[in-house]
């Protein structure tokens, strides 16, 4: 192995051609929006600056469901139409049919509200009138998904609308009885059961208030933070440059959600040493795409399906938190096994990041961006609501970051009087951040609005118990083919659509079959979440792993299948907590109330043989443990992995054994080339 060598730490080392993949790449996940300048992007800037300040509003006061729901839709609707063009050749430039389409939003919101209790009772015999809007209201949201997310899931939304406008033509077991315009408009946006069902009220609540928390920890400075503590906590080892991408992953991936958004920010300082310390490009893009993959799956934010878990189950987010938080430690526990095993792979140097700061004197500096991280929990565990918790976490961000001048998200020049105050606040990380929650939720806000046509039609047509029996069916009535066919309908979804849109359309699609063969609601959701993840690091949609790969200059599809290999040994974990009751125990029995009854041997027992499972599969997978593994031990090490990974004594056994036998015939050949060296 090479001498230790010192390197300095570059703040971004991107090139503009590659700055513009990336911006391409973040544009396909959040939407190609236009960017204005002058009085255009002021007033676009302070709606959106209001939208953030009315949600944070409705959390701390009490804002009627309906109002909210219909509210949040309509300003979502009017800022798409007003920042993500007609096509690309309109970009940048205010066409008369966007505004009209801007206002007809606002006009709905208005019949909606004026019309009150009255239209709602109308649901099921609509006027003429009624329709009308609710026609023009369902467009408007289609053309919006297609502004926002494209046409696969505008595709996949009318599919699901000319089913229940037409399903009484198609074969049992799938027909209904069909249902008219009349009663499908009123169902969809005259009840809180389509469009104003749970994704939406999820993305006016909980969505949009996290996207601002994340907002303000950005214009705080703790993403910045949060990669410096990182390199100077795990610098100066061979496994260094790693540990640093896994740690610096899961900090800024926690408080953001976002897949590309953690992949890129780590990647434009981090590539570069990847590279130094002996990664080849794609295994680098890969390493880079699975961090920031964590980030989906990651307290104490997680992706917005996570919060739509909560919703469905009708428990506590902070249950959700709990339930992430083994498999969230085993996906971990993957990466940094990995890590450990390419030290040996790729011959790595020792390095030393010499333009770092300690781990304690940034502490010093910065240690209120730690509780900032930590406060939603806390919050939560002092009995405030999620909600509640969200709100408070984002006024404690805010009012820790004035500590410093450095961080302060309200200039001190401000307060003091040296800034005209105007022009001050407008330019200020205050206002930017709270600009940048509500842009930033648009996209997920508007796939929220069509899943809610999609959602509504599952529940309107019975779709959902259809699709359960005859996966059922299928499976012969095998739980483990059940399961087996659930993650297959899960990634063929997910190929196509974002990680919310993927979970909510399978969660009330297929979620009743594992639930009808035994498995508790709670372990069907979080499987399904699971595998929906997997739409960051499966082609077409595997933006993570191109970002990754542009950032390398590796090969895209490369750079995905080496993110398939780092993110596999904790692909299987969800299986432990379907396939056996006593899996469960990985998620914690589900909620806090639970773990007062939980056999805690049990939990320990099953997280102990979870993590021998995925250390099995991490050496199996990269062709190393202790030394290089011959095509016998890869084999043996992938089949220990997998049985360890199924909850059961005997699969235990088998599975111990067969790790058992790797090690020996390991640390044999271990020995042997030792003594061969001397």
């Amino acid at each position: 192995m090479a001498e230790s060598d010192f390197i300095e730490v570059p703040e971004s080392t991107i090139d503009q051609a590659t700055q513009e993949k990336l911006d391409a790449l973040i544009r396909e996940e959040e939407g190609d929006s236009n960017t204005y300048r002058g009085v255009l992007g002021i007033f676009l800037t302070l709606v959106a600056v209001g939208m953030s300040l009315f949600h944070l509003y409705a959390a701390y006061s009490i804002v009627p469901t309906q109002e909210l729901r219909t509210i949040h839709v309509s300003l979502v609707l009017f800022l798409v139409y007003l920042s993500f063009p007609l096509a690309a050749r309109f970009r940048n430039r205010l066409m008369w049919w966007d505004v009209l389409c801007a206002l007809a939003a606002i006009f709905v919101a208005y019949y909606i509200l004026a019309g009150g209790e009255d239209l709602m009772d109308r649901n099921t015999a609509p006027s003429t009138t009624d329709v009308a809007v609710g026609v023009m209201f369902i467009v408007l949201i289609l053309e919006a998904l297609r502004r926002t997310n494209g046409l696969i899931l505008l595709s996949v939304t009318i599919l699901f609308i000319l089913y229940a406008l037409y399903g009484n033509y198609l074969p049992a077991p799938w027909t209904h009885k069909g249902y008219g315009i009349d009663r499908l408009v009123g169902y969809m946006y005259l009840t809180l059961e389509g469009i104003f069902g749970t994704a939406v009220d999820v993305s006016a609540t909980l969505i949009i208030l996290f996207t601002i928390f994340g907002a303000f920890l950005q214009f705080t400075g703790a993403g910045k933070f949060f990669i410096d503590f990182s390199f100077a906590a795990m610098g100066g080892k061979s496994s260094g440059v790693g540990r640093t991408i896994v740690m610096s992953s899961f900090l800024l991936g926690g408080p953001s959600g976002s897949g590309v958004a953690t992949t890129v920010t780590v990647g434009s300082v981090a590539a570069p040493m990847l590279e130094k310390v002996g990664y080849d490009r794609d295994a680098a893009g890969g390493l880079l795409a699975a961090g920031g993959l964590g980030a989906i799956i990651s307290p104490p934010v997680l992706g917005a399906a996570a919060f739509l878990i909560a919703d469905f189950l009708k428990i506590s987010y902070l249950d959700v938190l709990l339930m992430a938080t083994i498999p969230t430690i085993l996906f971990y526990l993957g990466l940094f096994v990995m890590v450990e095993i390419d030290v040996r792979k790729y011959g790595m140097k020792h390095i030393h990041f010499a333009s770092v700061e300690s781990a304690w004197s940034l502490t010093k500096k910065y240690w209120f961006h730690f509780f900032s991280l930590i406060s939603i929990v806390v919050f939560m565990l002092y009995g405030f609501s999620p909600i509640m918790s969200v709100f408070w976490a984002t006024v404690v961000s805010a009012a820790s970051s004035m500590l410093r001048r450095d961080t302060a998200i309200i200039p001190w020049d401000l307060l003091t009087g040296k800034l005209p105050f105007i022009s001050g606040l407008y330019n200020s990380g205050l206002t930017k951040a709270l600009a940048s929650g509500t842009t930033g939720v648009l996209a997920i806000a508007v796939t929220c609005a069509g899943a809610g046509l999609i959602v509504g039609t599952v529940t309107l047509t019975g779709l959902g118990l259809k699709f359960s029996s005859i996966v059922i069916e299928y499976a012969g009535g095998s739980l483990m083919l059940t399961t087996i066919f659930t993650a297959l309908v899960v990634w063929v979804v997910g190929l196509a659509v974002p990680v919310t849109a993927s979970y909510i359309i399978c969660a009330v699609i297929a979620a009743p079959a594992l639930i009808n063969l035994g498995v508790p609601a709670f372990a069907a959701h979080m499987f399904i979440f699971y595998y929906a993840v997997l739409s960051e690091v499966s082609p077409p949609t595997a933006l993570s792993p191109f970002a990754a790969a542009a950032i390398c200059k590796g090969d895209p599809y490369k750079t995905t299948m080496q993110t398939w290999k780092y993110v596999a040994p904790a692909i299987l974990v969800p299986f432990m907590f379907v396939l056996d009751k006593s899996g469960t125990s990985l998620l914690l029995m589900g909620s806090i109330p639970a773990l007062a009854q939980a056999d805690w041997l049990q939990i320990g027992w099953i997280s102990f043989t979870a993590i021998a499972g995925v250390i099995c599969l991490a050496g199996g997978l990269q062709g190393w443990f202790i030394e290089k593994t011959n095509l016998f031990e890869r084999m043996v090490m992938v089949a220990a992995g997998v049985a360890l990974a199924y909850p059961s004594n005997m699969a235990d056994v088998v599975g111990f054994a067969g790790f058992a036998v790797v090690l020996v015939t390991q640390w044999l050949r271990h020995v042997r080339l030792a003594r061969a060296a001397n």
